[in-house]
Parts: C-alpha cells; sequence; structure tokens
C-alpha cells in the first residue's frame, strides 16, 4: 500500500460484511484495502476522519430521464448528475427517452454521449430502447454499450418512442435473449387502461382510477410469460401495485429470471396525502394507497422487490397543470432519494444496510456493474457517500440542483444528511460546493 493516496476513516463504514469501525484505503481511485479502524496511514495517505458520520457506497440509480439533447429545458447532465451527486449517487444509467433523438440506434447513442461528455458529475451509463420497428437496432445496441433495453407496453406519453403490442414484445425480447441482453419494462397493460374511467380534472381519486392496478398486475403476468417461454432476462419498472407481487414472486420461484424495481415516492407518499390539483405528484403508475405502501415495504424486506430507483423524470414546471389527466406525469428525485428512503425505512425498523443493498449493490448487480460499484471492498471503485443519518432538514425546492425545482418532497422533514459525495477517491461535492465535472461515461463493459 505504498502508493496510497486517501484513508477514509469512520466508525460507522458499511462493508458487504457489517457495518463496523474501519480505515478504507483508496489507490487510483480504488480502494484497495478496507483496514480496521486504527491501523495506521499509509505513509504518503491523506487522512480524512469522518468521525461517526456513516460512509456507505455510493448509489447506483439506474432508472433517471436526464432528457438531453432535445429537451434540455426539462433536464440536463450538467443539472441532473449535480442533483445526483448532492444526494449521494455517484452512478445513474440514463433512460432512452424523453430526449431528441431517444436512444434506439447506435448514432443516436453517439448523439446522447456527445451531449453528456464534460458535463457528467458522477458516472453516466445509458439504456437503449425497444421500439416497434428498430429489432435491426437491438444488438448493434448492445454491442456498442448500453446496459440494456426499455420498452414500453402502453403509451409512453412522447410520440417518438412507440410502445409495443405482445407480438413486438416476443420479436424483441427473442432478439434481446438471443446475445442474453436485459430488457427493461413499463409494465401497464394498454387495454386495461383504455376501459379505465377518464374523467380528467384537478381530482387525484380520478386520476388514481384512470390507472388501474389491474393494468400492471396484466402487463406483469404476461412479461413473465414470455420471459418464462424464451428464457429471457427482464425487469419490471417502477412496480406500484402491490397485487402484482404474487405473480412476480411465483416466477422467481420457478427460475424465470425476472427482477424487480420500486421507486421512493411509492414507498414514501401515499394517495390519501395527495391534494387535489397537486400534479407534482402525478406519476404513471401512480402512487397508491398506504395499504399498498406497506406491502411493497414487505416485498422488498423478502426479496421480491429488489431495488429501489428514482424514476427522476423532471418537465417544466409550467407542464405541471393541476389537470391531472394532461399534467406531465413524473417525480424529481434524485437528489432526495437516500434520505427520503431512509426516514421511511428507519421508521419501519430497518438499518441502512437495507437501503445499501437496495440502492447500491443490488441496483450495481442490474447494470452488470458490481465488479466495480456497489460495495466498500477492495476492488471497487472508490465512490463513497458520507451520511448523518440522524440529522434531520426540512426540503426546500430552491436548494434542489435539478434544472426545474418542482417536488412532491416540499416541506417535508427527512433524516439523513449527505454531508458528502466521492467518486474514485476524489470529493465531487461538499456541503453543497461542487467541483468540475469528473464523471466516466460508462459502457456495458466498462
Amino acid at each position: 500500500m505504498s502508493d496510497a493516496e486517501l484513508v477514509l476513516r469512520s466508525t460507522r463504514v458499511i462493508t458487504p460484511e457489517a457495518t463496523r469501525a474501519a480505515s478504507v484505503v483508496v489507490t487510483d481511485g480504488t480502494i484497495t484495502a478496507v483496514l480496521p479502524h486504527d491501523a495506521p496511514v499509509p505513509e504518503g495517505a491523506r487522512l480524512e476522519d469522518l468521525g461517526d458520520d456513516v460512509l456507505l457506497p455510493g448509489l447506483v440509480d439506474t432508472h433517471v430521464h436526464v432528457n438531453d439533447p432535445g429537451r434540455t429545458e426539462w433536464e440536463g447532465f450538467w443539472t441532473a448528475t449535480r442533483a445526483a451527486a448532492a444526494g449521494g449517487i455517484t452512478t445513474l444509467v440514463d433512460m432512452p427517452l424523453n430526449s431528441l433523438p431517444p436512444t434506439t440506434t447506435v448514432d443516436h447513442l453517439r448523439t446522447k454521449r456527445r451531449a453528456a461528455a464534460g458535463k457528467a458529475h458522477v458516472d453516466v451509463g445509458f439504456w437503449g430502447g425497444a421500439l416497434p420497428d428498430n429489432v435491426k437496432d437491438l444488438r448493434p445496441l448492445h454491442e456498442a454499450g448500453v446496459f440494456g433495453f426499455k420498452a414500453f407496453l402502453s403509451p409512453s406519453g412522447v410520440d417518438e418512442f412507440p410502445h409495443l403490442d405482445q407480438e413486438r414484445l416476443a420479436r424483441s425480447l427473442a432478439e434481446i435473449a438471443a446475445f442474453d441482453g436485459l430488457l427493461i419494462v413499463h409494465a401497464e397493460d394498454p387495454h386495461h387502461l383504455a376501459a379505465a374511467p377518464q374523467h380528467g380534472g384537478p381530482r387525484y381519486a380520478d386520476f388514481l382510477a384512470s390507472r388501474p392496478r389491474d393494468a400492471e398486475d396484466t402487463a406483469v403476468a404476461h412479461l413473465v410469460e414470455q420471459a418464462k417461454r424464451l428464457g429471457a432476462r427482464v425487469h419490471v419498472l417502477h412496480l406500484s401495485s402491490s397485487d402484482a407481487l404474487p405473480v412476480i414472486a411465483a416466477a422467481k420461484a420457478d427460475g424465470v429470471r425476472v427482477t424487480v424495481e420500486t421507486c421512493p415516492h411509492y414507498l414514501t407518499l401515499t394517495a390519501e396525502e395527495v391534494p387535489d390539483g397537486a400534479s407534482e405528484f402525478k406519476c404513471c403508475p401512480p402512487i397508491r394507497e398506504a395499504a399498498n405502501q406497506d406491502l411493497l415495504w414487505q416485498a422488498l424486506a423478502d426479496g421480491t422487490i429488489d431495488c429501489v430507483v428514482t424514476d427522476h423524470s423532471p418537465s417544466t414546471a409550467d407542464l405541471k397543470t393541476d389537470d391531472f389527466s394532461t399534467a406531465w406525469g413524473g417525480i424529481s428525485g434524485l437528489q432526495l432519494s437516500l434520505s427520503a428512503v431512509w426516514t421511511e425505512a428507519r421508521r419501519r425498523g430497518h438499518g441502512l444496510e437495507d437501503v445499501v443493498r437496495w440502492m447500491s449493490e443490488r441496483t450495481a448487480r442490474l447494470a452488470g456493474l458490481d465488479a466495480r460499484k456497489g460495495a466498500i471492498a477492495p476492488g471497487r471503485d472508490a465512490d463513497f457517500a458520507v451520511l448523518a443519518p440522524d440529522e434531520t432538514f426540512t426540503v426546500d425546492p430552491a436548494a434542489l440542483q435539478h434544472r426545474n425545482r418542482v417536488t412532491a418532497y416540499a416541506g417535508k422533514t427527512l433524516h439523513g444528511v449527505v454531508r458528502s459525495t466521492w467518486l474514485r477517491g476524489r470529493r465531487v461535492v461538499a456541503d453543497g460546493e461542487f467541483t468540475e465535472p469528473k464523471g466516466l461515461l460508462l459502457t456495458r463493459s466498462h
């Protein structure tokens, strides 16, 4: 360890084995040792003593809509990655929409990477998109390094990213299975959505009725059937309906290669608390009732749900009208996700080790980044968040880093203050002060 550059010391370091007092040694941006707390500092290394603040692996958020290029007034790589860094997220994977063009060809991927170059405060990877007419583009995108492919089973909300019917889903999934790729799916059934009452207007109860649970349940069941038939890898995005959990649990027990995520807003916000006209709470699928939320937490605890990601999906403030039927559906959560989930997790008796498993370890594994990300262990990137877990703060939209400071968490008091965030051994943000962007643009083989 004569080349060691940095030692981060804390009485609470979350490692894969346990939370313990430790000194973490960093060399050339990589963790090279996890030593006892009182181990001598290697010659030439700088010591950062964090006291009793918790050192945890940087979070990996695999569901982020950066919208850049094309809709950069909604968000952008500079602002999105600053918000991520401020929230302890050190790696994000960008969704193939709502940018223009969407990431559905290799040329479009190159356009996206050019837009991100030099603007990333954290590491950034990219999902590709599976559309009705781009089956021929899937393998080239895979070879170009996307982490997998996103598809919608119902209208996406933007014309340039049409959804797959069951026949086209089967065609795309067969192609992706042929090279053992991953299909990540927005699972709502269009027929159930079309049959649901569509009243419009400001009442949240009417919006909730327009996106019924059976739309999710049916789509998930169909997806599981296709994955089982083809031996394919699939991932259910932003699960909100607890009614789909028995089908998912049975599929996992049967060996189907399915993983599932949910989001902070489904775990911390409830339909009962959403005011009429407050479309900052609108997302699809929707925030459901408290009893449903309890079952999502149970599924996280027993492993039926694998991980928690933000589905950060911002827009300009003018698109968040008081009519739930026409307002843009998306919740911005990058900067607040760790604190929001920790606040509710601790109330329900979970530890920070659980949060790390859901938001770092398993998300890194989902994206195939677990050789480098997701744990404080030798050989991993020296990506860290430093958290004061017992301190609280009240969410002030003006303090957020994402471009349009609309948030469903405004005024909420949350536990867990992110003191600093580190990327490959460099502090990228501390106490609200940012360094110049040093994030890498990742590929699946990285």
